[in-house]
């Protein structure tokens, strides 16, 4: 048993379970905001309950988010040492920044948001749902810009530290800004921040579908399903925009992970495959092609050659197949959703959703697909990568070498201590993942709460001295004594 292969697929179960989460947390912190807005601008009982709603199903996912979160950091100190030492200078201002402005802005926020419905003013609840959609952003801000400095390092230099045991050397920030703005960090982080805006969308046109086929909490879908659909559709568009400038970036930055994508075996005019399966060892893939296209959507020129794998060393090549299948996987499911949004939209404008069972059913199940999605593109991310853990770059117009995989392992772990923990996780990931799916099924089918006849939502103004006054005088936002 491969130590290093091991470690791989330990942190490749840990961040793949907890990436159900965050993509949720961020979607459906835009779509709590909207709704909550419709509240305050029309003071109306339904858009109340709404909101109400998809904050508890909000608070499901955030909870599972945090702890899920705080695993991975661990196996930074745990099973890649080494490349803790190596990127710790860089990594510790990028993730403490996260823990200042990101987790404590959105924790802090969270129980005004969760409890403080019948105890603070409309403005301070409002604002606090702002807060938490923010909070949840900033969240994905700098774990992406964590992320992107490992594919395209920027702003450091490599100074001698004989401890690290990775060729005596560790980086070191020598541009805060530089590191933070590396070449793909925008770019990466606005595709992951549509991505989630999609699922945020999908989600709620999850729901409101499964209640117009039970013709359940009417006045709910009649609300939410427009802003899902929205929310959606503005999606899915954004993330065909920021996808494409991506693959331009990694074009640049990364041709090997390019040509992995597509499987470009050498270096010449390339054809885009729609689909396919391919074979490394004989450099083909069986599937179907549209020869030109790659070359055309890079350069707007279908004769330009595309750098392919034989340019690069065969132990610089990532592995092919995971990249490839994951990046079509990815691709296939955006085009699906793409039609179901645009879909969604036209029968929602013409007000015939209802009445359209067959893609009711449909977007009932919907909601995985831009999961996988997710999941999908953060796979071909990472493997696109190999074997650089931290890819090679240029700092002040001089090479320098990146760090790879291999490298970047714990010398204490041994293969056994990775499969008890790996069987260990597994384990305990797969009662919470039952736990979610049982809590969340069971808000879902119970549904918004429905307004009695006469009943006003909380006024404008919360009580006499506000949060303040309330714990004062013995009642906490939680309503404890």
């Amino acid at each position: 048993m491969d130590v290093e292969i091991l470690s791989r697929v330990q942190f490749a179960l840990t961040v793949s379970f907890h990436y159900l989460f965050p993509p949720l947390t961020i979607g459906l912190g835009m779509v709590m905001v909207i709704i909550e807005t419709m509240w305050i601008r029309t003071g109306d009982r339904q858009w109340f309950e709404a909101a109400r709603f998809w904050t508890r199903i909000f608070a499901v996912n955030f909870a599972l988010g945090v702890a899920t979160g705080i695993v991975m950091e661990f196996q930074f100190g745990t099973n890649w040492a080494a490349y803790s030492r190596y990127v710790g200078d860089i990594f510790g201002s990028a993730l403490a920044a996260e823990g200042i402005f990101a987790f404590f802005l959105e924790s802090g926020f969270l129980a005004i948001l969760v409890f403080g419905w019948d105890r603070v003013g409309r403005k301070l609840h409002y604002f606090s749902t702002w807060m938490v959609c923010l909070g949840s952003m900033f969240s994905a801000v700098w774990i992406i810009i964590a992320n992107s400095w490992m594919h395209t390092p920027a702003g450091f230099h490599l100074v001698p530290a004989p401890d690290t045991g990775v060729a005596g050397v560790r980086a070191e920030v020598t541009d805060f800004w530089a590191m933070v703005f590396n070449p793909s960090s925008m770019t990466r982080l606005s595709h992951v921040l549509c991505s989630a805006v999609v699922t945020g969308g999908f989600l709620v046109m999850s729901v409101c579908a499964f209640y117009m086929l039970r013709g359940r909490h009417k006045e709910f879908t009649r609300r939410c399903m427009p802003v899902g659909v929205a929310v959606a559709l503005a999606g899915v568009i954004l993330v065909g925009i920021t996808g494409d400038r991506s693959a331009r970036g990694v074009a640049v930055q990364q041709p090997a992970k390019l040509a992995a994508f597509e499987a470009v075996f050498k270096t010449e005019p390339s054809g885009l495959y729609l689909f396919g399966w391919p074979d490394p060892e004989n450099q083909t893939v069986y599937g179907v092609k549209i020869p030109g296209l790659l070359s055309y959507m890079l350069y707007f020129d279908a004769s330009k050659p595309v750098t392919g794998l034989d340019a690069f060393a065969p132990e610089d090549r990532p592995n092919m197949r995971i990249p490839f299948l994951a990046f079509h996987v990815m691709v296939i499911l955006a085009g699906i959703m793409t039609m179901l949004a645009a879909l969604a939209a036209w029968f929602t404008w013409r007000g015939t959703l209802d009445r359209r069972r067959l893609l009711l059913k449909v977007l009932v199940p919907s909601v995985v697909m831009p999961t996988i999605a997710g999941q999908a593109g953060w796979y071909l991310a990472e493997t696109g990568r190999q074997p650089w853990i931290v890819y090679p770059s240029v700092q002040d117009g001089k090479p320098v070498p990146g760090l790879r995989v291999s490298d970047a392992l714990s010398e204490a772990v041994t293969a056994e201590q990775v499969v008890a923990s790996i069987i260990m996780f597994g384990l305990i990931y797969l009662m919470l993942f039952a736990l979610w799916i049982f809590v969340l099924d069971r808000k879902i089918r119970h549904g918004p709460s429905e307004p009695r006849a006469g009943e006003e939502p909380p006024p404008m103004h919360g009580p006499p001295g506000g949060v303040a006054a309330a714990i004062a005088g013995g009642k906490t936002l939680t309503g404890a004594h």
